[in-house]
């Protein structure tokens, strides 16, 4: 883990409350699918964000940043990078990464922003040219908090190992993915939870109870990844 300055080249909007941040970093970077950094305010603050790119990319790095007005940890991030144009981060952080050797099959699970851990990994999973089947369980409010539905569903198409299942809480008839909660849509889907490797991102209440629900149905822990574990 190292401390640097990182100049914004890009910030942009992916939804209406979701933006994409592209910092060009300093000096190379190698860091593993899955993994964050933190961006320092000061010394005694220091706020952790999913890398949302591939660790292909070695100079820069994408972040996906959650930020409402009401919102002040994300938002303040947000405007330190309109007022500055750059940031101090802390990178890589965090052991809940790809694991490329394994032969289980692989289920990833985010919830709203929690995709852009979700997206680092797949990204990698699928330039290893393996037939590895992974599936990517996507949940939010609403389908436009979805921004990248259109992408993973064209992805999809292009990779026949890999699956992908949005999950929205809210939806008119015209929705094509399942209407609830994610963790039921894959507790629905998925019977053989003791032969695969998951991956999961999101707000604490959810991964806590996806870790005993999953683990109740056969998951055994150490095939369970993700960083927000730690803590809960």
């Amino acid at each position: 883990m190292k401390q640097m300055l990182a100049q914004v080249t890009s910030l942009e909007t992916l939804s209406k409350n979701v933006y994409q941040v592209v910092l060009a970093l300093p000096e190379a970077m190698t860091f593993a699918a899955g993994q964050y950094l933190q961006v320092v305010m000061d010394e005694r603050d220091k706020r952790p964000f999913s890398i949302a790119s591939c660790p292909s990319s070695t100079t820069t790095v994408e972040l996906h940043i959650g930020a409402m007005p009401d919102n002040p940890y994300a938002m303040e991030v947000i405007e330190a990078i309109r007022n500055n144009g750059e940031l101090t981060i802390e990178a890589p952080l965090g052991q809940a990464s790809y694991r490329a050797n394994s032969d289980r099959a692989m289920i990833l699970i985010a919830g709203g922003t929690g995709f852009s851990y979700t997206w680092s990994i797949l990204q990698a999973h699928l330039r290893d040219d393996t037939q590895r089947p992974v599936t990517l369980y996507w949940g939010g409010r609403a389908p436009e908090d979805l921004y990248y539905d259109a992408r993973l569903r064209e992805l999809s198409k292009q990779h026949k190992n890999f699956h992908y299942r949005p999950v929205v809480e809210q939806a008119d008839a015209n929705w094509h993915g399942a209407i609830g909660l994610v963790h039921h849509a894959v507790l629905a889907e998925q019977t053989d939870l003791n032969e695969a490797d998951v991956y999961v991102a999101g707000r604490f209440e959810m991964v806590r109870i996806i870790r005993d629900e999953f683990h109740a149905q056969g998951l055994p822990l150490q095939q369970l990844y993700g960083d927000a574990l730690a803590f809960i």
